[in-house]
């Protein structure tokens, strides 16, 4: 999550950036004199022991400068501490008038030292990928708003002996689990299954709780996916090269959705191994649904993607009755 990403910004964009930092800055200033205020107002005496910090300190410079080997170390410790013991005994924690900052990392500055901070660059993938879209999207559709309600729990897949009800108990489970283990492990995902089975659902409960936690998240249906890096690589000469792609490989998770609605060709093929196979050697997670059956996985792509899904992939099979269109009827699967 510390990774600093390659992709150029447009001075357009870096300056947008720097604008949302200073907006930060600015609600966190006002934060801090607001608390200052109300302790000031609760704790007169709190003021008046700031007033006796800044004499001592003051004196304490003369003195370094005129060769004084007066130390007033001790009374200034002594005098921090009364402020601390004043705070707790309002019931505030003793750092409650610290500067207040978002990041505690880059102190919301957007760098460390000359490096950009992790803020900065999930900041910028949200810029670039207009994730506020996503963000609104999950706002509807996270792991307190799914429902099992629309999942059969009379009729056993032959595959795995599961009923629709049973098997997605089995795949809610395992979606914690990557979220969990998200910052310990990198893990990827392959949801895949009929129409409207909730493949995307449960890719964008996951999208959720990473975006809570303020790791990047790059949501592409396949389509956009190779637009994107049509975009990049088919730019005519002269014109500004749209380097969004360099993100694909970077992000903390990569969400490709409906994969097999692209038109195939020599081109998709080559880029999308790349994107696998770029953030498996980076060890970043990347989730894929399809309506693609495994078969058709195999007959659709590359034997190396197939390799690659086959071999580092969690597979899922997503089955059950189309939600969208029960919900369009009213209609509600068996219950035992």
């Amino acid at each position: 999550m510390g990774k600093e990403y390659s992709m150029p910004l447009t001075n357009a964009q870096h300056d947008a950036i720097m604008r949302i930092y200073d907006g930060i800055r600015t609600h966190n200033r006002h934060i801090q004199e607001q608390r200052y205020n109300e302790i000031v107002s609760l704790i007169p005496e709190y003021q008046n022991i700031e007033n006796e910090i800044i004499s001592v300190s003051m004196q304490a410079a003369k003195a370094r400068i005129s060769g004084n080997s007066q130390d007033y170390t001790s009374l200034l410790k002594s005098l921090n501490d009364q402020k601390a013991n004043l705070l707790i005994s309002a019931g505030k924690p003793a750092d409650y008038l610290d500067p207040v900052y978002t990041c505690t990392q880059c102190h919301d500055t957007g760098y460390i030292n000359s490096r950009k901070c992790s803020c900065f660059n999930k900041k910028a993938i949200d810029l670039v990928y207009h994730d506020s879209n996503l963000k609104n999207i999950t706002d509807n559709e996270n792991f307190d708003t799914f429902s099992y309600e629309w999942y059969d729990n009379t009729t056993p897949d032959p595959s795995n002996g599961l009923t629709p009800y049973h098997n997605m108990q089995r795949i809610v489970d395992i979606c914690h689990k990557f979220v969990d283990n998200f910052d310990k492990e990198a893990a990827n995902i392959l949801f895949f299954g009929g129409t409207g089975t909730g493949k995307t659902f449960l890719s964008n409960c996951i999208a959720r709780e990473l975006l809570n936690t303020s790791h990047s998240v790059i949501y592409l249906t396949a389509i956009e996916l190779f637009t994107t890096f049509q975009r990049q690589d088919f730019s005519r000469f002269g014109e500004d090269k749209d380097s969004d792609a360099n993100y694909l490989s970077d992000c903390d998770l990569l969400i490709i959705d409906d994969l097999g609605t692209e038109v195939g060709n020599t081109y998709t093929n080559s880029k999308l191994f790349y994107v696998i196979n770029e953030r498996m050697l980076k060890k970043k997670s990347t989730i894929i649904s399809t309506n693609l059956s495994l078969s058709e996985i195999r007959d659709s792509y590359s034997e190396r993607i197939f390799s690659r899904i086959t071999s580092s992939y969690t597979i899922l099979k997503v089955f059950g009755s189309d939600i969208r269109m029960m919900k369009k009827t009213g209609r509600k699967p068996g219950k035992a």
